[in-house]
């Protein structure tokens, strides 16, 4: 099985904290997931600009000159911000969807982490605290993130099979448990033309997600799109001892668990949410009683 950690912070003053806050909860999941590791940070970003986070093994062959390659295609000015094997790229909004297509063109061994205006995702095969330091995430400012550590059972121990996977722009998805329908899916969504990369069962959840949204389902406001956001995630079946979680700007969490969909908002000052209680020591301040009190005050306001 995997960990799960999750964080929102109400209080402006502390979105310094978020990436050591998430560092030190996403480290005490490691026996839950010790063969790779991921987190989604979302930071901040100038109006009217997006940024899409890319991979690559190859470094600097890879990212030394993509910024201006992929500016040149898309007629647009592109920054670019290196982090180990991973770079952020920065480019007007309104050019995300082009520039995202014309990577594949550019650089056809960089692969996209995540896309959108204020998401970043970063993951790696390895221990936790290892992949937190190469990414230098204690440094990373935000309103909220979710991490994952994972413990393969079903694919190979990859980076992109690691978590969060990302489900559009300013959507993750992460999933500790597995989907026992994840073959028929991939075959189903691959006849639809959607590009699947791994074997991994949670990439096929994402994949499908992914595919809904852009299809236009469930475009509904109010209860009516809680409850369509139900029916998608029951098109996805697991275990009992599974759960799905999908982070969302700019304040909601939706997480599934023995068949129930719940969408948690954040409350109070900051609300931790782990797959277990030892994922909330990386929260200072917060005594036992106190963790349990925000937590089940999420619960009590959850969208169920």
């Amino acid at each position: 099985m995997c960990g799960i950690v999750g964080l929102f912070l109400k209080d402006k003053a502390l979105e310094p904290q978020l990436g050591a806050l998430l560092t030190d909860m996403l480290i005490t999941m490691t026996d839950r997931g010790p063969d790779s590791a991921g987190i989604a940070i979302y930071g901040n970003t100038a109006e009217g600009r997006s940024k899409l986070t890319v991979q690559s093994d190859e470094g600097d062959a890879a990212f030394g000159d993509l910024a201006e390659k992929l500016g040149a295609a898309i007629g647009a000015g592109v920054g670019l911000t290196r982090k180990d094997s991973h770079a952020v790229l920065d480019l007007p909004a309104d050019k995300l969807a082009e520039a995202r297509k014309a990577l594949a063109d550019v650089a056809p061994g960089v692969r996209v982490m995540s896309s959108g205006e204020t998401l970043e995702i970063y993951k790696e095969v390895g221990l936790p605290k290892d992949v937190a330091a190469r990414f230098e995430v204690s440094k990373m400012q935000g309103s909220h993130g979710i991490g994952h550590t994972r413990m393969a059972t079903e694919s190979a121990v990859t980076t992109m099979g690691a978590h969060p996977f990302n489900t559009g722009p300013d959507q993750c998805l992460v999933h500790n448990g597995s989907l026992s329908n994840h073959n028929s899916l991939r075959r189903k969504l691959r006849r639809d033309g959607v590009h699947i990369e791994t074997q991994n069962d949670t990439e096929v959840g994402a994949a499908y997600l992914t595919s809904e949204d852009a299809a236009g389902r469930d475009a509904g406001r109010g209860p009516g799109r809680r409850a369509a956001g139900s029916r998608r995630l029951l098109h996805l079946r697991g275990g009992d001892r599974g759960r799905l979680w999908r982070g969302a700007r700019p304040d909601r969490l939706q997480a599934r668990r023995h068949g129930r969909d719940r969408s948690i908002r954040c409350l109070r000052q900051r609300i931790p949410r782990a797959g277990e209680p030892a994922g909330h020591r990386g929260c200072p301040r917060l005594g036992t009683r106190t963790r349990n009190r925000l937590l089940l005050e999420a619960l009590r306001h959850a969208d169920i």
